[in-house]
């Protein structure tokens, strides 16, 4: 039996990706999650592959910008199931484009997904897990945490805002049974090309998405860190195609 059995994970941008894939690794190990996103039909039907397999699933309509649904999500796994183990901060948008190409609106709504989606998560899930005495947060960033390419500058700039946010959660919450870790995934399958509108952008991630890794590659890094004793933080983990 997994030593994931039972746990209680909310998952964030769960109706497709890493967090669509994510949910069903985890339901599949006997934990119960706690999934959100936009999209509630896509929910509907993830719900019922998980239960229908046997898994235990709640779902909740979700923006991660709006923080009273994000405080609705925290709520209804408390209520379902009297704890939050962990909380995946994955929901995330990539319209990329050059700065040139002044698109302001879907800068903000990079930095409202990809920053405060995460500060909200962290917002509501903390002082929960700060009176349980435990809880696990897993923050999902990029390798474009890491490095600046053309294109990408705005969505590399909120990605380096989830590596300090999380590296600095975790230096807060040391010695409070409170573990923190940074999954930094390479180019992976997903829908976050389908956002990119500018059309440079959109034919070099055509390209570049052609050696892309699968998402069950991230799910089993965030299950592996998940099931680490409670002794253990993963602090961080760059996951990239070997070729």
């Amino acid at each position: 039996m997994s030593v994931l059995n039972g746990k209680v994970v909310v998952i964030t941008g769960a109706s497709s990706g890493i967090g669509e894939t994510t949910a069903r690794l985890l339901a599949s190990l006997g934990a119960h999650v706690v999934i959100g996103a936009r999209r509630m039909e896509r929910l509907e039907s993830l719900a019922s592959d998980i239960q229908g397999n046997g898994g235990s699933v709640v779902i909740q309509q979700l923006d991660v910008t709006e923080l009273e649904q994000m405080q609705a999500i925290i709520d209804a796994a408390q209520s379902r199931f009297g704890r939050v183990d962990a909380i995946i901060n994955n929901a995330g948008v990539m319209p990329l484009s050059s700065l040139e190409a002044l698109k302001i609106e879907e800068w903000n709504r990079m930095i409202d997904v990809n920053i405060r989606g995460v500060l909200h998560g962290i917002a509501t899930g903390l002082p929960v897990m700060k009176k349980q005495g435990f809880g696990h947060f897993i923050n999902i960033a990029s390798i474009g945490a890491y490095e600046v390419t053309p294109t990408a500058a705005v969505y590399c700039a909120t990605k380096y805002a989830v590596r300090a946010i999380t590296d600095g959660l975790r230096q807060e919450t040391i010695g409070q049974g409170i573990r923190v870790t940074l999954v930094s995934p390479g180019v992976t399958e997903s829908e976050l090309a389908e956002s990119i509108t500018d059309n440079q952008a959109r034919e070099f991630m055509k390209e570049y998405r052609h050696n892309a890794l699968p998402a069950t590659a991230i799910a089993r890094a965030i299950v592996y860190a998940l099931e680490q004793p409670v002794h253990v933080d993963v602090s961080e983990m760059v996951i990239k195609p070997a070729m």
